[in-house]
Protein backbone atom coordinates (compact mmCIF):
# COMPACT_ATOMS: atom_id res chain seq x y z
CA UNK A 1 0.00 0.00 0.00
CA UNK A 2 2.88 2.36 0.78
CA UNK A 3 4.63 1.54 -2.02
CA UNK A 4 1.50 2.52 -4.42
CA UNK A 5 1.37 5.76 -2.23
CA UNK A 6 4.60 6.68 -2.75
CA UNK A 7 4.46 5.83 -6.23
CA UNK A 8 1.31 7.96 -6.85
CA UNK A 9 2.84 10.62 -4.93
CA UNK A 10 5.88 10.57 -7.46
CA UNK A 11 3.88 10.89 -10.78
CA UNK A 12 1.93 13.73 -9.37
CA UNK A 13 4.78 15.57 -8.50
CA UNK A 14 6.23 14.47 -12.12
CA UNK A 15 3.22 16.16 -13.62
CA UNK A 16 2.90 18.63 -11.69
CA UNK A 17 6.91 19.36 -12.39
CA UNK A 18 6.29 19.06 -16.36
CA UNK A 19 3.52 21.47 -16.13
CA UNK A 20 6.18 24.30 -14.39
CA UNK A 21 8.68 23.94 -16.56
CA UNK A 22 5.96 23.85 -19.92
CA UNK A 23 4.58 27.31 -18.33
CA UNK A 24 8.27 28.44 -17.70
CA UNK A 25 9.85 27.37 -21.11
CA UNK A 26 7.04 27.78 -23.69
CA UNK A 27 7.57 25.42 -27.35
CA UNK A 28 5.82 24.29 -29.92
CA UNK A 29 6.15 21.63 -32.06
CA UNK A 30 4.95 21.72 -36.13
CA UNK A 31 5.51 18.43 -37.34
CA UNK A 32 3.69 19.27 -40.49
CA UNK A 33 5.73 18.60 -43.76
CA UNK A 34 4.76 22.70 -45.05
CA UNK A 35 4.63 23.85 -41.90
CA UNK A 36 1.40 24.93 -42.18
CA UNK A 37 1.55 26.47 -38.37
CA UNK A 38 4.33 28.17 -37.90
CA UNK A 39 4.28 31.37 -38.88
CA UNK A 40 6.90 34.07 -40.09
CA UNK A 41 9.55 35.49 -38.44
CA UNK A 42 8.26 38.69 -39.42
CA UNK A 43 5.26 38.80 -38.23
CA UNK A 44 6.28 37.27 -35.00
CA UNK A 45 8.42 40.21 -34.56
CA UNK A 46 5.55 42.26 -35.55
CA UNK A 47 3.01 40.95 -32.84
CA UNK A 48 5.78 41.33 -30.48
CA UNK A 49 6.09 44.84 -30.83
CA UNK A 50 2.51 45.60 -30.54
CA UNK A 51 1.84 48.31 -27.98
CA UNK A 52 -1.95 48.70 -28.02
CA UNK A 53 -4.58 46.13 -28.69
CA UNK A 54 -5.42 45.04 -32.11
CA UNK A 55 -9.57 43.18 -32.04
CA UNK A 56 -9.90 41.02 -35.40
CA UNK A 57 -13.80 40.70 -35.91
CA UNK A 58 -13.99 37.48 -38.64
CA UNK A 59 -17.29 36.69 -40.55
CA UNK A 60 -16.37 33.84 -42.22
CA UNK A 61 -18.38 31.58 -39.41
CA UNK A 62 -21.46 29.54 -39.13
CA UNK A 63 -23.03 26.62 -39.54
CA UNK A 64 -24.29 27.09 -43.04
CA UNK A 65 -21.05 27.48 -44.41
CA UNK A 66 -19.88 24.13 -46.58
CA UNK A 67 -16.79 21.97 -45.23
CA UNK A 68 -14.14 24.24 -47.73
CA UNK A 69 -15.04 27.03 -46.29
CA UNK A 70 -15.54 25.57 -43.03
CA UNK A 71 -11.48 24.59 -43.40
CA UNK A 72 -10.78 28.47 -44.22
CA UNK A 73 -12.63 29.06 -40.71
CA UNK A 74 -10.49 26.76 -38.91
CA UNK A 75 -7.13 28.32 -40.68
CA UNK A 76 -8.19 31.47 -40.06
CA UNK A 77 -8.64 30.77 -36.04
CA UNK A 78 -5.46 28.55 -35.80
CA UNK A 79 -3.72 31.45 -37.25
CA UNK A 80 -5.18 34.28 -34.70
CA UNK A 81 -4.35 31.20 -31.91
CA UNK A 82 -1.06 31.72 -32.81
CA UNK A 83 -0.79 35.49 -33.32
CA UNK A 84 -2.22 35.43 -30.01
CA UNK A 85 0.77 33.06 -28.72
CA UNK A 86 3.34 35.95 -30.05
CA UNK A 87 1.09 39.10 -29.16
CA UNK A 88 -0.39 38.04 -25.59
CA UNK A 89 -3.49 39.96 -25.05
CA UNK A 90 -2.93 42.41 -27.46
CA UNK A 91 -4.09 39.87 -29.87
CA UNK A 92 -8.81 39.88 -29.42
CA UNK A 93 -10.61 38.17 -31.49
CA UNK A 94 -14.41 36.95 -32.33
CA UNK A 95 -16.17 35.07 -34.56
CA UNK A 96 -19.54 36.67 -35.84
CA UNK A 97 -22.28 34.18 -37.46
CA UNK A 98 -24.58 36.94 -38.98
CA UNK A 99 -27.34 34.26 -38.86
CA UNK A 100 -27.13 33.55 -35.43
CA UNK A 101 -26.74 37.07 -34.11
CA UNK A 102 -29.03 38.96 -36.39
CA UNK A 103 -32.22 37.42 -36.76
CA UNK A 104 -34.20 40.07 -39.37
CA UNK A 105 -33.18 39.83 -42.72
CA UNK A 106 -33.32 43.08 -43.71
CA UNK A 107 -30.52 44.25 -40.73
CA UNK A 108 -28.48 41.39 -41.90
CA UNK A 109 -28.40 42.56 -45.36
CA UNK A 110 -27.98 45.92 -44.56
CA UNK A 111 -25.04 44.35 -42.81
CA UNK A 112 -23.31 42.65 -45.66
CA UNK A 113 -24.22 45.77 -48.26
CA UNK A 114 -21.74 47.73 -45.30
CA UNK A 115 -19.37 44.88 -45.30
CA UNK A 116 -18.94 44.84 -49.27
CA UNK A 117 -18.42 48.80 -49.52
CA UNK A 118 -15.22 48.41 -46.74
CA UNK A 119 -14.40 46.10 -49.20
CA UNK A 120 -15.45 42.45 -47.93
CA UNK A 121 -18.13 41.61 -50.90
CA UNK A 122 -20.19 38.59 -49.81
CA UNK A 123 -20.31 35.25 -51.16
CA UNK A 124 -23.14 33.05 -52.59
CA UNK A 125 -22.38 29.25 -51.63
CA UNK A 126 -24.40 26.24 -52.26
CA UNK A 127 -25.12 23.54 -49.43
CA UNK A 128 -27.40 20.50 -49.22
CA UNK A 129 -30.29 20.97 -46.57
CA UNK A 130 -32.56 17.93 -45.96
CA UNK A 131 -31.78 16.70 -49.52
CA UNK A 132 -32.48 19.91 -51.36
CA UNK A 133 -29.71 22.86 -52.49
CA UNK A 134 -29.50 26.11 -50.71
CA UNK A 135 -28.10 29.64 -51.44
CA UNK A 136 -26.80 31.13 -48.44
CA UNK A 137 -25.11 34.21 -47.98
CA UNK A 138 -21.41 34.56 -46.40
CA UNK A 139 -18.89 37.63 -45.94
CA UNK A 140 -15.12 35.59 -46.37
CA UNK A 141 -13.57 38.37 -44.03
CA UNK A 142 -13.26 40.14 -40.99
CA UNK A 143 -12.58 43.66 -39.51
CA UNK A 144 -9.84 44.61 -37.75
CA UNK A 145 -9.30 47.36 -35.49
CA UNK A 146 -6.67 49.03 -33.71
CA UNK A 147 -6.86 52.53 -31.69
CA UNK A 148 -9.04 54.54 -33.64
CA UNK A 149 -8.28 53.03 -36.98
CA UNK A 150 -10.16 49.81 -38.61
CA UNK A 151 -9.65 48.09 -42.13
CA UNK A 152 -11.23 45.40 -43.92
CA UNK A 153 -9.48 42.09 -44.60
CA UNK A 154 -10.51 39.89 -47.56
CA UNK A 155 -9.89 36.15 -46.69
CA UNK A 156 -11.42 34.84 -49.75
CA UNK A 157 -8.69 35.57 -52.11
CA UNK A 158 -6.74 33.50 -54.82
CA UNK A 159 -6.48 32.79 -58.78
CA UNK A 160 -10.47 33.06 -60.18
CA UNK A 161 -9.21 30.67 -63.03
CA UNK A 162 -8.33 28.09 -60.77
CA UNK A 163 -10.78 25.78 -59.28
CA UNK A 164 -12.53 26.33 -55.96
CA UNK A 165 -10.57 23.68 -54.04
CA UNK A 166 -7.30 25.56 -55.36
CA UNK A 167 -8.41 29.25 -54.72
CA UNK A 168 -10.15 28.21 -50.86
CA UNK A 169 -6.66 26.23 -50.81
CA UNK A 170 -5.18 29.32 -51.80
CA UNK A 171 -7.17 31.58 -49.58
CA UNK A 172 -5.77 29.09 -46.90
CA UNK A 173 -1.85 30.01 -47.64
CA UNK A 174 -2.64 33.52 -47.61
CA UNK A 175 -4.58 33.67 -44.20
CA UNK A 176 -1.34 34.75 -42.14
CA UNK A 177 -0.27 38.04 -44.92
CA UNK A 178 -3.76 38.71 -45.17
CA UNK A 179 -4.34 39.49 -41.40
CA UNK A 180 -0.27 40.67 -40.83
CA UNK A 181 -0.40 43.00 -43.47
CA UNK A 182 -3.87 44.65 -42.45
CA UNK A 183 -2.19 44.58 -38.56
CA UNK A 184 0.86 46.54 -40.33
CA UNK A 185 -1.07 48.92 -41.88
CA UNK A 186 -2.87 49.50 -38.69
CA UNK A 187 0.19 50.01 -36.46
CA UNK A 188 2.81 51.71 -39.38
CA UNK A 189 4.69 54.34 -37.27
CA UNK A 190 6.79 55.62 -40.23
CA UNK A 191 6.02 55.10 -43.92
CA UNK A 192 8.53 55.18 -46.50
CA UNK A 193 9.09 57.38 -49.24
CA UNK A 194 8.14 57.01 -52.72
CA UNK A 195 8.63 59.88 -55.36
CA UNK A 196 6.98 60.29 -58.82
CA UNK A 197 8.03 62.26 -61.77
CA UNK A 198 5.79 65.06 -62.94
CA UNK A 199 8.11 65.96 -66.10
CA UNK A 200 8.07 62.79 -68.41
CA UNK A 201 4.84 61.74 -68.91
CA UNK A 202 1.43 63.04 -69.72
CA UNK A 203 -0.69 60.72 -67.87
CA UNK A 204 -3.68 62.37 -66.67
CA UNK A 205 -3.72 62.89 -62.94
CA UNK A 206 -7.02 61.18 -63.11
CA UNK A 207 -5.71 58.01 -64.30
CA UNK A 208 -3.61 57.84 -60.87
CA UNK A 209 -5.88 58.30 -58.87
CA UNK A 210 -6.38 54.85 -57.51
CA UNK A 211 -3.15 53.70 -57.56
CA UNK A 212 -2.08 56.78 -55.32
CA UNK A 213 -4.78 56.16 -52.98
CA UNK A 214 -4.22 52.66 -52.22
CA UNK A 215 -0.02 53.64 -51.77
CA UNK A 216 -1.02 56.55 -49.43
CA UNK A 217 -2.22 53.84 -46.59
CA UNK A 218 1.32 52.60 -46.51
CA UNK A 219 3.31 55.04 -47.41
CA UNK A 220 4.23 58.80 -48.28
CA UNK A 221 4.47 60.10 -52.08
CA UNK A 222 6.46 63.00 -53.50
CA UNK A 223 6.03 64.91 -56.79
CA UNK A 224 9.37 64.94 -57.92
CA UNK A 225 10.27 67.66 -60.35
CA UNK A 226 13.66 65.95 -61.62
CA UNK A 227 15.07 68.43 -63.63
CA UNK A 228 15.01 70.70 -60.69
CA UNK A 229 16.29 68.43 -58.42
CA UNK A 230 19.51 68.05 -57.76
CA UNK A 231 19.81 64.68 -56.61
CA UNK A 232 16.89 61.88 -55.07
CA UNK A 233 18.46 61.84 -51.59
CA UNK A 234 15.82 61.22 -48.64
CA UNK A 235 13.50 59.08 -50.89
CA UNK A 236 13.69 55.54 -50.36
CA UNK A 237 11.75 54.01 -53.60
CA UNK A 238 10.60 55.98 -57.22
CA UNK A 239 8.02 55.19 -59.41
CA UNK A 240 8.82 55.75 -63.19
CA UNK A 241 5.25 55.95 -64.38
CA UNK A 242 4.07 55.35 -68.14
CA UNK A 243 6.66 58.13 -69.45
CA UNK A 244 6.51 59.22 -72.55
CA UNK A 245 9.26 62.11 -73.16
CA UNK A 246 12.50 61.20 -73.59
CA UNK A 247 14.72 61.38 -69.90
CA UNK A 248 17.92 63.97 -70.24
CA UNK A 249 21.28 62.83 -69.43
CA UNK A 250 21.46 64.44 -66.39
CA UNK A 251 18.15 63.41 -65.42
CA UNK A 252 18.69 59.62 -66.36
CA UNK A 253 22.17 60.05 -64.45
CA UNK A 254 20.30 61.27 -61.27
CA UNK A 255 18.34 57.82 -61.28
CA UNK A 256 21.40 55.73 -61.68
CA UNK A 257 23.29 57.28 -59.00
CA UNK A 258 19.78 56.82 -56.95
CA UNK A 259 20.12 52.90 -57.33
CA UNK A 260 23.63 53.12 -57.23
CA UNK A 261 23.45 54.06 -53.81
CA UNK A 262 20.79 51.67 -53.25
CA UNK A 263 17.27 53.05 -53.78
CA UNK A 264 14.81 50.94 -55.02
CA UNK A 265 12.80 51.46 -58.16
CA UNK A 266 9.77 50.46 -60.52
CA UNK A 267 9.75 50.54 -64.18
CA UNK A 268 6.25 50.36 -65.95
CA UNK A 269 7.17 51.97 -69.40
CA UNK A 270 5.58 51.18 -72.83
CA UNK A 271 7.98 50.31 -76.00
CA UNK A 272 5.41 51.53 -78.15
CA UNK A 273 3.08 53.95 -78.90
CA UNK A 274 -0.57 53.78 -79.54
CA UNK A 275 -2.35 55.88 -82.31
CA UNK A 276 -5.92 55.81 -83.70
CA UNK A 277 -5.40 56.61 -87.41
CA UNK A 278 -9.11 55.45 -88.76
CA UNK A 279 -12.14 53.36 -88.08
CA UNK A 280 -10.18 50.52 -89.37
CA UNK A 281 -7.31 50.31 -86.78
CA UNK A 282 -4.67 51.95 -84.67
CA UNK A 283 -1.01 52.56 -85.08
CA UNK A 284 1.65 51.17 -83.73
CA UNK A 285 5.12 53.44 -83.28
CA UNK A 286 8.30 52.56 -81.12
CA UNK A 287 8.49 54.72 -78.10
CA UNK A 288 12.05 55.53 -76.65
CA UNK A 289 12.25 57.75 -73.74
CA UNK A 290 15.98 57.04 -73.37
CA UNK A 291 15.89 54.75 -70.54
CA UNK A 292 16.23 51.73 -72.29
CA UNK A 293 20.44 51.64 -72.23
CA UNK A 294 20.78 52.24 -68.69
CA UNK A 295 17.83 49.50 -67.91
CA UNK A 296 20.39 46.99 -70.39
CA UNK A 297 23.16 47.55 -68.49
CA UNK A 298 20.73 46.37 -65.42
CA UNK A 299 20.24 43.20 -67.09
CA UNK A 300 16.94 43.31 -69.54
CA UNK A 301 15.86 44.69 -73.04
CA UNK A 302 12.96 46.51 -73.64
CA UNK A 303 11.95 45.56 -77.20
CA UNK A 304 9.67 47.43 -79.93
CA UNK A 305 6.80 45.45 -80.26
CA UNK A 306 3.60 44.36 -78.95
CA UNK A 307 2.33 40.32 -77.87
CA UNK A 308 -0.63 39.35 -79.16
CA UNK A 309 -2.05 36.33 -77.20
CA UNK A 310 -4.73 33.77 -78.25
CA UNK A 311 -5.35 31.85 -75.61
CA UNK A 312 -5.90 34.71 -72.93
CA UNK A 313 -6.90 37.94 -73.49
CA UNK A 314 -9.62 40.67 -72.87
CA UNK A 315 -12.55 41.48 -74.68
CA UNK A 316 -13.55 44.99 -76.40
CA UNK A 317 -16.86 46.19 -77.84
CA UNK A 318 -16.84 46.23 -81.97
CA UNK A 319 -19.11 46.48 -84.48
CA UNK A 320 -18.64 43.62 -86.17
CA UNK A 321 -22.07 43.99 -88.83
CA UNK A 322 -25.42 45.15 -89.14
CA UNK A 323 -28.39 44.23 -87.31
CA UNK A 324 -31.32 45.21 -89.34
CA UNK A 325 -30.71 49.14 -89.42
CA UNK A 326 -28.63 49.15 -86.76
CA UNK A 327 -24.96 48.34 -85.77
CA UNK A 328 -24.25 45.35 -84.20
CA UNK A 329 -22.10 45.61 -81.07
CA UNK A 330 -20.09 42.68 -79.94
CA UNK A 331 -17.55 41.67 -77.01
CA UNK A 332 -14.99 40.38 -78.91
CA UNK A 333 -11.71 38.95 -77.89
CA UNK A 334 -8.64 41.62 -78.77
CA UNK A 335 -5.43 39.63 -78.57
CA UNK A 336 -3.80 43.01 -77.81
CA UNK A 337 -4.93 43.09 -74.52
CA UNK A 338 -3.42 39.56 -72.81
CA UNK A 339 -4.60 38.45 -69.35
CA UNK A 340 -1.30 37.61 -67.27
CA UNK A 341 -2.42 34.05 -65.55
CA UNK A 342 1.36 32.72 -65.70
CA UNK A 343 3.92 34.11 -62.41
CA UNK A 344 7.50 33.29 -61.86
CA UNK A 345 8.62 31.83 -58.47
CA UNK A 346 8.64 35.06 -56.10
CA UNK A 347 6.36 35.91 -53.40
CA UNK A 348 5.09 38.94 -55.29
CA UNK A 349 2.70 37.36 -57.18
CA UNK A 350 2.37 34.00 -55.06
CA UNK A 351 -1.36 33.03 -55.77
CA UNK A 352 -1.91 36.05 -57.91
CA UNK A 353 -4.96 36.89 -59.26
CA UNK A 354 -4.88 37.15 -63.46
CA UNK A 355 -3.26 40.91 -64.48
CA UNK A 356 -5.23 43.26 -67.33
CA UNK A 357 -2.95 44.56 -69.63
CA UNK A 358 -2.86 46.95 -72.59
CA UNK A 359 -0.60 46.69 -75.76
CA UNK A 360 2.76 45.20 -74.31
CA UNK A 361 5.95 44.44 -75.07
CA UNK A 362 8.33 41.58 -74.43
CA UNK A 363 11.18 42.08 -72.20
CA UNK A 364 14.40 40.01 -72.91
CA UNK A 365 17.09 38.74 -70.12
CA UNK A 366 20.43 39.93 -71.16
CA UNK A 367 23.77 39.39 -69.21
CA UNK A 368 24.35 41.56 -66.16
CA UNK A 369 27.24 39.91 -63.47
CA UNK A 370 26.15 39.83 -60.30
CA UNK A 371 22.61 39.97 -60.99
CA UNK A 372 19.46 37.90 -60.17
CA UNK A 373 16.54 37.73 -62.52
CA UNK A 374 13.17 36.36 -61.92
CA UNK A 375 10.51 36.66 -64.57
CA UNK A 376 7.49 38.05 -62.83
CA UNK A 377 4.81 38.51 -65.34
CA UNK A 378 4.58 35.84 -68.26
CA UNK A 379 1.97 35.62 -71.04
CA UNK A 380 0.56 32.49 -72.36
CA UNK A 381 2.52 29.90 -74.62
CA UNK A 382 0.12 31.04 -77.72
CA UNK A 383 1.62 34.21 -78.77
CA UNK A 384 2.63 36.07 -81.94
CA UNK A 385 4.69 39.18 -82.01
CA UNK A 386 4.56 42.41 -83.96
CA UNK A 387 7.44 44.25 -84.43
CA UNK A 388 6.37 48.44 -84.40
CA UNK A 389 5.88 49.95 -86.47
CA UNK A 390 2.46 48.37 -87.27
CA UNK A 391 -0.94 48.82 -88.23
CA UNK A 392 -3.46 47.43 -85.58
CA UNK A 393 -6.70 46.25 -87.71
CA UNK A 394 -9.63 45.56 -86.17
CA UNK A 395 -10.47 43.15 -88.54
CA UNK A 396 -8.82 40.40 -86.41
CA UNK A 397 -11.28 40.94 -83.92
CA UNK A 398 -13.71 37.91 -83.77
CA UNK A 399 -12.46 36.34 -86.70
CA UNK A 400 -11.45 32.42 -85.79
CA UNK A 401 -7.66 32.61 -84.60
CA UNK A 402 -5.23 30.36 -86.48
CA UNK A 403 -2.95 28.40 -83.75
CA UNK A 404 -0.03 27.98 -86.11
CA UNK A 405 0.28 31.62 -86.68
CA UNK A 406 0.43 32.17 -82.47
CA UNK A 407 3.84 29.73 -82.19
CA UNK A 408 5.89 32.40 -80.08
CA UNK A 409 5.64 30.67 -76.68
CA UNK A 410 5.34 32.13 -73.61
CA UNK A 411 6.88 35.72 -73.00
CA UNK A 412 8.27 37.52 -70.31
CA UNK A 413 6.63 41.15 -69.50
CA UNK A 414 7.70 41.79 -65.89
CA UNK A 415 11.21 41.59 -64.45
CA UNK A 416 12.50 41.28 -60.81
CA UNK A 417 16.33 42.65 -60.65
CA UNK A 418 18.51 42.15 -57.61
CA UNK A 419 22.22 42.13 -56.71
CA UNK A 420 24.60 44.95 -57.39
CA UNK A 421 24.09 47.01 -60.42
CA UNK A 422 26.98 48.87 -62.11
CA UNK A 423 26.40 52.33 -63.55
CA UNK A 424 25.49 52.90 -67.05
CA UNK A 425 28.01 56.05 -66.90
CA UNK A 426 31.06 53.80 -65.83
CA UNK A 427 34.06 55.11 -67.81
CA UNK A 428 32.45 58.46 -68.93
CA UNK A 429 32.45 61.02 -65.72
CA UNK A 430 35.75 62.09 -65.96
CA UNK A 431 37.58 62.96 -63.11
CA UNK A 432 37.56 67.32 -63.28
CA UNK A 433 33.49 66.51 -63.82
CA UNK A 434 32.32 67.89 -60.36
CA UNK A 435 30.23 64.88 -60.29
CA UNK A 436 33.13 62.66 -59.80
CA UNK A 437 33.30 63.50 -56.13
CA UNK A 438 30.09 62.03 -55.37
CA UNK A 439 30.22 59.16 -58.18
CA UNK A 440 29.10 55.46 -57.88
CA UNK A 441 30.35 53.00 -60.79
CA UNK A 442 29.43 50.10 -58.55
CA UNK A 443 25.87 49.54 -56.59
CA UNK A 444 24.67 48.76 -53.31
CA UNK A 445 22.62 45.77 -52.64
CA UNK A 446 19.28 46.77 -53.78
CA UNK A 447 16.25 45.54 -56.19
CA UNK A 448 14.80 47.29 -59.18
CA UNK A 449 11.48 45.76 -60.87
CA UNK A 450 10.79 46.32 -64.77
CA UNK A 451 7.75 46.17 -66.61
CA UNK A 452 6.84 46.64 -70.31
CA UNK A 453 3.33 47.79 -69.58
CA UNK A 454 2.76 51.46 -68.03
CA UNK A 455 -1.36 50.58 -68.28
CA UNK A 456 -0.99 48.17 -65.20
CA UNK A 457 -0.85 50.97 -62.43
CA UNK A 458 -3.49 52.99 -64.14
CA UNK A 459 -7.30 53.54 -64.04
CA UNK A 460 -9.67 54.54 -65.94
CA UNK A 461 -12.81 57.46 -65.04
CA UNK A 462 -15.85 57.34 -65.05
CA UNK A 463 -17.11 60.26 -66.48
CA UNK A 464 -20.80 59.84 -65.51
CA UNK A 465 -20.24 59.43 -61.70
CA UNK A 466 -17.02 61.20 -61.58
CA UNK A 467 -15.33 59.10 -60.25
CA UNK A 468 -12.11 56.82 -60.87
CA UNK A 469 -12.27 53.60 -60.84
CA UNK A 470 -9.69 50.69 -59.26
CA UNK A 471 -6.77 50.05 -60.83
CA UNK A 472 -7.12 46.57 -63.25
CA UNK A 473 -10.97 47.42 -63.69
CA UNK A 474 -12.23 46.33 -66.61
CA UNK A 475 -15.13 48.43 -67.68
CA UNK A 476 -16.00 46.28 -70.41
CA UNK A 477 -16.27 42.49 -68.84
CA UNK A 478 -16.98 44.49 -65.07
CA UNK A 479 -13.86 42.67 -64.08
CA UNK A 480 -11.40 43.13 -60.94
CA UNK A 481 -8.24 42.25 -61.66
CA UNK A 482 -5.29 41.68 -59.30
CA UNK A 483 -3.46 44.94 -61.21
CA UNK A 484 -3.33 46.81 -57.51
CA UNK A 485 -2.33 43.28 -55.66
CA UNK A 486 0.59 42.90 -57.70
CA UNK A 487 1.68 46.58 -57.49
CA UNK A 488 1.24 46.52 -53.82
CA UNK A 489 3.40 43.56 -53.29
CA UNK A 490 6.24 44.88 -55.84
CA UNK A 491 6.41 47.61 -53.66
CA UNK A 492 6.15 46.01 -50.35
CA UNK A 493 9.16 43.67 -51.41
CA UNK A 494 11.27 46.14 -52.73
CA UNK A 495 11.30 48.09 -49.17
CA UNK A 496 10.59 44.97 -46.99
CA UNK A 497 12.01 42.23 -48.47
CA UNK A 498 12.18 40.53 -45.04
CA UNK A 499 8.84 41.64 -43.57
CA UNK A 500 5.35 39.98 -43.64
CA UNK A 501 5.46 39.55 -47.40
CA UNK A 502 7.80 36.45 -46.79
CA UNK A 503 4.76 35.01 -45.15
CA UNK A 504 2.94 34.83 -49.06
CA UNK A 505 6.01 31.97 -49.70
CA UNK A 506 3.76 29.61 -47.38
CA UNK A 507 2.71 26.45 -49.24
CA UNK A 508 -0.13 23.81 -48.19
CA UNK A 509 -0.16 21.01 -50.43
CA UNK A 510 -3.46 19.73 -51.47
CA UNK A 511 -3.74 16.34 -51.00
CA UNK A 512 -6.90 14.67 -52.36
CA UNK A 513 -8.03 11.30 -51.95
CA UNK A 514 -8.04 8.72 -54.81
CA UNK A 515 -11.64 8.10 -55.68
CA UNK A 516 -11.20 5.72 -57.68
CA UNK A 517 -8.99 3.69 -55.55
CA UNK A 518 -11.41 4.28 -52.83
CA UNK A 519 -14.79 3.10 -54.53
CA UNK A 520 -12.89 -0.45 -55.95
CA UNK A 521 -11.20 -0.51 -51.87
CA UNK A 522 -14.40 0.38 -50.33
CA UNK A 523 -14.67 -2.66 -48.65
CA UNK A 524 -11.34 -3.41 -47.48
CA UNK A 525 -10.94 0.05 -45.52
CA UNK A 526 -13.92 -0.25 -44.17
CA UNK A 527 -12.93 -3.61 -42.36
CA UNK A 528 -9.35 -2.11 -41.45
CA UNK A 529 -11.02 0.77 -39.84
CA UNK A 530 -13.88 -1.54 -38.11
CA UNK A 531 -12.21 -4.86 -37.48
CA UNK A 532 -8.34 -3.39 -36.27
CA UNK A 533 -9.29 -1.10 -33.70
CA UNK A 534 -12.01 -3.72 -31.79
CA UNK A 535 -9.14 -6.35 -32.38
CA UNK A 536 -6.63 -4.48 -30.57
CA UNK A 537 -8.95 -3.70 -27.77
CA UNK A 538 -9.79 -6.73 -27.19
CA UNK A 539 -5.93 -8.66 -27.52
CA UNK A 540 -5.10 -5.81 -25.21
CA UNK A 541 -7.44 -7.12 -22.85
CA UNK A 542 -6.73 -10.61 -23.44
CA UNK A 543 -3.19 -9.68 -22.73
CA UNK A 544 -3.80 -8.04 -19.26
CA UNK A 545 -5.98 -10.85 -17.94
CA UNK A 546 -3.21 -13.62 -18.83
CA UNK A 547 -0.91 -11.16 -16.97
CA UNK A 548 -3.10 -10.55 -14.22
CA UNK A 549 -3.72 -14.86 -13.86
CA UNK A 550 0.17 -15.39 -13.74
CA UNK A 551 0.78 -12.82 -11.43
CA UNK A 552 -1.63 -14.36 -9.10
CA UNK A 553 -0.95 -17.79 -9.70
CA UNK A 554 2.83 -16.69 -8.61
CA UNK A 555 1.70 -15.12 -5.47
Amino acid sequence: MKNKLLTFLIVLLAIAGFNLLAKRFFFRIDLTEEKRYTISKATQNLLENLDDEVYVKVYLTGKSIPGGFKRLENAVQETLEEFQIHAGSKIKYRFVDLYDEVKDEKKRNKIFIELAQKGIPPTNVLDKENGHQVQTLIAPGALITYKDKEVAVLLLKGNKLASPQEILNQSYEGVEYQLASAIKQLTLQEKKKIGFFINYSHLPAVNQLSLIGSLKKFYELYPVDLRNSPTLDGLDAIFVLKPDTPFSDNDKYKIDQFIMNGGKALFFMNSVKIDTVAREGNLAQPLSVNLEDMLFKYGVRLNFNLIKDAQMCAAIPMDVGNFGNRNNIQMVPWVYFPLINTFGNSPIVRNLDAIYTKYVGSIDSVKAPGITKTPLLMTSAYTQVINAPATLSYDIAGKEINPAQYNAGSKTIAYLLEGSFQSLFLNRILSDDPRAKTFQHKGKSTKIIVCSDGNIPTNDFDIQKNTPLPVGFDKFSGNTFANKDFILNAIDYLLDENGVISARNKEVTLRPLDKALLQTDRTKWQIINLVIPIGLIILLGLIHNFIRKRKFEMS
